[in-house]
């Protein structure tokens, strides 16, 4: 393949099997980036169409383990095109698994390659710490992505529970694989995974966080932090965003269902150390460089395409809302899940778990053995399925994501326009029914409104004495010292509240009357009320024949 066989000192800048060549161009197990995409297009052509010809069926278990492999010389074949690259073998693993997946998702055969290769491949520059490549199809659709061996190994392996788990619900956060191919040149095998893309690029992104739920050295480093669209940490999301991300009350309790169910079946496999891929597009501020912009140069107002694939938004992770055949794109979402910030700012987040194809083996549990030694065990990212998935779920649904708190419900309004406190009866006896409660409180608080008097605490309330004391022909009314406080009356809270106390007229006088005559006469007598001691009768008496209002 061209640039398939770098020489000795070509290599400029290496991680992993990623490299620079001296040209400049990236390179993958010493195989150019151009090669490694044109042979990629050509191999899904050939296996996508040959699959066509293949009658539609049920999947059966052993097509979990089919692997086909078809060769391409340069100069053409029977069965290939000719192409000016060097010769390569192709093998697609599972064809009629991948398909039936595709199908779950709503993805057409055409769709599927007009998509990945009527349009050259499009190299993503920021790619992930692993050292693979990253390739985007030019309408946003589909991400392909390299993987090494024990992880294309461990997703074949993982294919009969993910079509299990897929038939349950294909609402989900986790990958959306809908191919894994191998490619032979030069003695090397690259193999990749065609997934869904988290992060379209029609959409600006302002942020970009991983998150693994865990804080050890679990910050952006400096190197990071200098890209164009650095992907910060925990530390980072809980040092800028304290206050956390704030949902309403469904899509928080969508986000929380759905990423709790997503753990469960990642711990049944025992796969650890994946991530919540956050990014957030801040609409507030688009609108505000919209408008910086427009007064500098002419944009581009066109509204950018929505995906097309089912279930492959956010949104549509987490509720489910598209249809066969549609979507649920709005010009204010495009697939994003609304949020606000602390600030109020209306924002759109695009999520979802990466890095699942990690399985819990030897390597990694002496990984976790060795930093736990000078480490807190329980804050470094690997850690046993069980553990991982739950301080995963914890940190995201209790720190990341919050409910927008409730506004309290508005008072009801009486006639008068005046808003009435909704008052709670205290100091009463507890076997009284709550219909005489209710009642009571309806009849003195319309006497209170014919008086004209102001309701400023509603926690403050009438208590009625024994029946033998109101029976009398005024009606004495006192403060209950329960809602007062310890304090009562002449406590310094209470001395501030204002209350002002008016002559009753006749008519408050009968209302209230009537009010004590139903409180009294309903329900059992239940507990006696204690005699009211000689100081505070002496005052009863000096209040007789008044009302007491707030």
């Amino acid at each position: 393949m061209p640039g398939g066989s770098g020489q000795p000192g070509s290599q400029t800048i290496k991680k992993g099997h990623r490299g620079v060549d001296s040209t400049g161009e990236t390179t993958y197990k010493k195989t150019t980036s151009s090669a490694l995409k044109g042979a990629i297009q050509l191999g899904i052509t050939h296996t996508v169409g040959s699959l066509s010809t293949k009658p539609e069926r049920d999947v059966l278990m052993q097509d979990f383990y089919v692997v086909e492999s078809i060769f391409f010389p340069s100069e053409g074949s029977n069965l290939t095109p000719a192409h000016h690259y060097n010769d390569f073998r192709f093998k697609t693993y599972a064809p009629v698994a991948f398909r039936y997946f595709r199908e779950l998702f709503g993805i057409r055969p055409d769709d599927y390659l007009y998509s990945l290769c009527s349009e050259p491949l499009i190299e993503l520059s920021n790619s992930g710490a692993s050292g693979s490549l990253f390739y985007v199809s030019s309408d946003d659709e589909f991400i392909i992505k390299t993987v090494q061996h024990k992880e294309a190994e461990f997703l074949q392996k993982l294919l009969p529970g993910y079509y299990m788990n897929l038939n349950q619900n294909p609402r989900t956060l986790l990958p959306k694989f809908y191919g894994l191919y191998c490619v032979q040149a030069g003695g090397k095998n690259i193999r990749i995974v065609v997934m869904n893309n988290l992060l379209p690029r029609s959409v600006k992104m302002h942020l970009k966080y991983d998150l693994k739920g865990s804080t050890y050295k679990r910050r952006a480093s400096q190197k990071e932090r200098e890209k164009v669209f650095p992907t910060y940490k925990d530390l980072d999301f809980m040092q800028d965003i304290p206050d956390g991300l704030f949902l309403d009350s469904d899509m928080y309790n969508a986000l929380c269902k759905t990423l709790q169910r997503d753990c469960l079946v990642l711990q049944s496999f025992k796969i650890m150390d994946y991530s919540l891929l956050v990014a957030i597009h801040n609409i507030d501020l688009a609108q505000r460089e919209h408008a910086m912009a427009d007064g500098t140069s002419q944009t581009d107002t066109r509204r950018p395409a929505a995906q097309k694939a089912l279930y492959s938004t956010a949104m549509e992770s987490i509720q489910g809302e598209a249809r066969r055949g549609g979507t649920i794109e709005t010009d204010d979402q495009m697939g994003g899940i609304p949020a606000r910030n602390a600030r109020g700012e209306r924002l759109l987040l695009y999520i979802g778990i990466i890095d699942v194809l990690q399985s819990y083996r030897f390597v990694k549990k002496l990984e976790h053995s060795w930093k736990a030694l000078v480490h807190d065990g329980d804050t470094v990212s690997v850690h046993r399925p069980s553990f991982y998935a739950e301080r995963f779920q914890q940190f995201m649904c209790n720190t990341a994501f919050k409910k927008i708190p409730l506004k309290p419900s508005p008072s009801k309004k009486s006639r008068s326009g005046t808003a009435v406190p909704r008052r709670s009866c205290q100091g009463g006896v507890p076997s009284q029914s709550h219909v005489s409660c209710e009642t009571k409180a309806q009849v003195t608080t319309e006497a209170d409104i014919e008086k004209g008097s102001h309701l400023g605490r509603p926690d403050l309330l009438p208590r009625t004495l024994p029946a033998d004391e109101a029976n009398s022909d005024s009606i004495v009314t006192t403060l209950s010292t329960s809602s007062l406080g310890s304090g009562g009356l002449n406590s310094p809270a209470n001395r501030s509240v204002g209350a002002q106390v008016h002559k009753a007229d006749s008519s408050a006088k009968d209302l209230t009357r009537t009010a004590l005559g139903i409180f009294l006469s309903s329900g059992s007598p239940g507990p006696s009320i204690p005699e009211p001691s000689p100081e505070l009768r002496e005052q009863l008496e000096d209040l007789q024949e008044t009302e007491i209002s707030f």
